[in-house]
């Protein structure tokens, strides 16, 4: 064979090798008939004992089943068969479960199990343990499937606590053999997928062909994890991705929208289950004085912070309660204003505040959360522009680990911070705040919720109304009591809420059955793609 024969050989044959790569390639996306869900969020732990960010809670949400779910905003049963018989005195929980449920591995499901998987989520010391470990005295297990669980004190809102997404059941086969170790990277449940594959690129979820609900509607879920906003974005915008959720910045959110209409995309909004807060310090002054506290109350312009930071993909927060929840009341804007000349005249009045005595504000922020950089530039100022010569703002950071290490200690005047409600009830939004164990009227709260966010606010009242909130079940009398709890924190101005997030999901035209539940979650199950 001559030499010029040999290099047309070899380029046909480079020639028909690219070909088949590419057909094999684009036979493989064709028949990948899973959905892609895209998000900058990082995996840290699949483990429901430790797992406490929101994608996780979001995969587990999906992965697992619970005792109690939420069909719209009532809670409904799940691995469960009916809502709980409690006792009178309110400490006993007794719940039937279902038959005929088997987890991913083929362990069958029954009491012991749900017991022990509640067990070793309250016993095993991971981050959101004290969600049960503060509550629950005994969980025992009732013949196959009756359920008891003895708590040390009422709580007419814990049937909700018990949809919490890491409340799920395990199986004791795959886990109990892991002893006191968590196991980040494997899960093993009982809801409608099972997991096929976990890296720090992403995950893949499978149908579990022997769920005993409804099947999923697709032919599974292939989560893919972003390195940065921008790479999500473009990745949306090609259709690379079904689903893009969190992390984008208020631009990219508005570029989006602004092209939602001529594209169809869908955008799927929801309040959001996330408050951001300043958390005061009633042991430094100048925020040992009242006075003080109230002028900054009323020299927040929340509207202007939310759209300057957020543009407008955030709601300005006038209770530690979110909008979502109906017994949320606005009793920082009705006593306060929302940065109105007025109201800050009003309210200086009362104090030596002046050019010669200018308040001054020492407000600390988490470098590492770009929205608090850019929040408390702004709010600085806003505030230089609102109180002019009146006011001295100094901003201070840290990263949030030392941030978080350091609330405890009263290390800093003025912090902000934010958090995510765990289940479906404004108690959430309160008692994590408002409650004391240990304390008193000179020295503060010493031991406690107050004091762990470093706000050390202490209230015999307020420690009343949250046990008598929570042993309340009329539903109405209830909200008043949950009501007067808000209208405390801003008498006091202990913790001052700021905004609350929305939860903003895009989707591609093609896809159905994307809509998020109360807590701002979204099942898997039923998405599908139009052919």
């Amino acid at each position: 064979m001559s030499v010029a024969r040999q290099r047309l050989w070899r380029c046909l044959v480079l020639l028909l090798s690219l070909w088949l790569v590419a057909c094999g390639a684009e036979g493989l996306r064709q028949g990948d008939h899973s959905i892609v869900i895209g998000t900058t969020a990082r995996l840290r732990t699949l483990d429901p004992a430790d797992a406490y960010e929101t994608l996780a809670g979001l995969l587990l949400f999906n992965l697992g089943d619970r005792l109690y779910t939420y069909a719209g905003k009532e809670l409904v049963p799940q691995l469960a068969t009916a809502l709980p018989e409690v006792s009178k005195d309110g400490l006993t929980y007794r719940i039937p479960l279902r038959r005929g449920v088997r987890f991913h591995d083929g362990t069958p499901f029954n009491a012991a199990a749900m017991a022990f998987s509640l067990e070793r989520f309250m016993n095993s010391g991971g981050q959101p343990a004290s969600l049960l470990a503060g509550r629950v005295q005994e969980i025992r297990a009732i013949g196959e499937d009756l359920l008891e669980i003895r708590l040390k004190e009422p709580f007419v809102a814990f049937p909700h606590l018990l949809a919490f997404s890491g409340l799920c059941a395990v199986s004791p086969t795959a886990y109990r053999a892991a002893g006191d170790r968590f196991l980040p990277t494997q899960f093993v449940g009982t809801g409608p997928y099972r997991l096929a594959a976990s890296s720090t690129d992403g995950v893949r979820l499978e149908p579990f062909a022997d769920y005993w609900g409804a099947k999923p509607r697709n032919a599974g879920i292939r989560l893919q994890i972003f390195s940065s906003s921008a790479n999500l974005y473009n990745a949306f915008r090609t259709g690379a991705v079904d689903v893009a959720i969190g992390a984008l910045d208020p631009n990219q959110m508005r570029a989006l929208k602004a092209q939602a209409a001529a594209k169809n995309w869908q955008v799927i909004t929801g309040a959001g289950n996330a408050v951001t807060l300043l958390s005061i310090n009633l042991r430094q002054p100048p925020w040992d004085q009242l006075a003080a506290r109230q002028v900054l109350a009323a020299s927040v312009n929340r509207r202007r912070l939310t759209e300057r930071v957020f543009l407008g993909e955030a709601e300005p927060l006038y209770s530690l309660v979110p909008s979502l929840f109906p017994v949320s009341d606005p009793v920082f804007r009705d006593r306060y204003g929302d940065g109105d000349t007025a109201q800050i005249e009003h309210w200086l009045k009362n104090t030596a505040i002046s050019p010669q005595q200018p308040l001054v504000v020492n407000l600390w922020y988490r470098a590492n959360v770009p929205s608090n950089v850019l929040a408390a530039t702004v709010l600085k100022a806003s505030l230089e522009r609102d109180l002019g010569d009146r006011v001295q703002v100094q901003l201070d950071s840290a990263d949030s680990a030392t941030i978080y290490r350091n609330l405890e200690k009263g290390a800093y005047p003025l912090v902000l911070l934010d958090w995510y409600g765990d289940f479906y009830d404004a108690d959430n939004y309160l008692e994590p705040f408002l409650s004391c164990d240990r304390g008193s009227e000179e020295t503060g709260c010493e031991s406690g919720a107050s004091a762990a966010w470093g706000s050390f606010f202490y209230s015999p009242k307020a420690n009343q109304l949250i046990v008598a909130s929570r042993r309340e079940a009329n539903p109405q009398r209830r909200g008043a009591l949950l009501r007067q709890l808000q209208e405390l924190n801003a008498e006091a101005v202990a913790f001052l809420p700021l905004w609350q997030s929305k939860t903003t999901l895009f989707a591609q035209p093609q896809l159905r059955g994307v809509a998020l539940d109360v807590n701002q979650l979204f099942a898997f199950a039923p998405l599908q793609k139009d052919q």
